[in-house]
């Protein structure tokens, strides 16, 4: 493939894989490659080649005589995202705070002190998250882990929350209980700089659990299915 061509391959995965992630294209949305050749101007080849890399991602599926769509959402497939989600964020936050130091530390604390400054809701659209906010909330949970050592593990760590973003911000509309993230970040911040790991891995399930019940109690899993079928 010559350069330019792949160039436009690189531009078309990002763009359909931030849609994906944004939850602007939805789970089990018919992705029509017609439509993505005509909307960014470029060719048949590199707008199959950018879904071919995301459906080897699992963001996108194709079948026979379907073609691609979205990912649909699967409680299944969430549950056991959820899980892998917490034992190596736990990991990679544990091995992060036995290679601490000062640098590391002020970054966590400046991490948390910009999210906390960022409200968390779109001023224009409540049910969507602030995208500043979001922005953010990356940031801080990368500074948690960002002195681990081992960079495999924080690769796979950073595979895994992408995969779960799609996931957590579906469930901002669906979330009616009162829940104070701020203070559950900032709960994980204190444990983590004072030390405390048992504190630190307990806190770290509760937070990432908290979307889990959101969503498995909301009906998004048979609603979608239904969409799909």
């Amino acid at each position: 493939m010559a350069p330019k061509a792949k160039t436009y391959s690189i531009d078309i995965y990002n763009f359909v894989r931030g849609e994906i992630l944004s939850c602007r294209f939805r789970p089990g949305m018919r992705l029509k490659i017609q439509d993505l050749c005509e909307l960014h101007d470029v060719s048949n080849g590199a707008v199959r080649e950018a879904l071919s890399k995301l459906t080897a991602e699992g963001l996108v599926l194709l079948e026979p005589q379907k073609g691609y769509s979205v990912t649909p959402v699967s409680l299944a497939e969430y549950l056991d995202l959820t899980e892998a989600r917490i034992r190596v964020e736990e990991l990679c936050i544990r091995m992060s705070m036995e290679h601490r130091s000062v640098d590391w530390e002020a970054e966590v604390v400046s991490a948390y002190y910009k999210l906390s400054k960022i409200k968390e809701r779109d001023s224009d659209d409540p049910s969507r998250l602030n995208e500043q906010w979001s922005i953010a909330h990356a940031h801080f949970h990368a500074a948690l882990v960002a002195a681990c050592p081992v960079q495999y593990l924080l690769r796979f760590r950073s595979q895994l929350y992408e995969q779960s973003e799609r996931y957590r911000r579906l469930s901002v509309p669906l979330r009616h209980a009162e829940r104070n993230v701020d203070e559950e970040h900032s709960a994980i911040k204190e444990a983590v700089l004072a030390q405390d790991f048992e504190l630190m891995a307990t806190l770290i399930r509760n937070h990432l659990s908290a979307t889990a019940d959101i969503l498995v109690g909301s009906g998004l899993f048979e609603t979608a299915l239904n969409e799909v079928a």
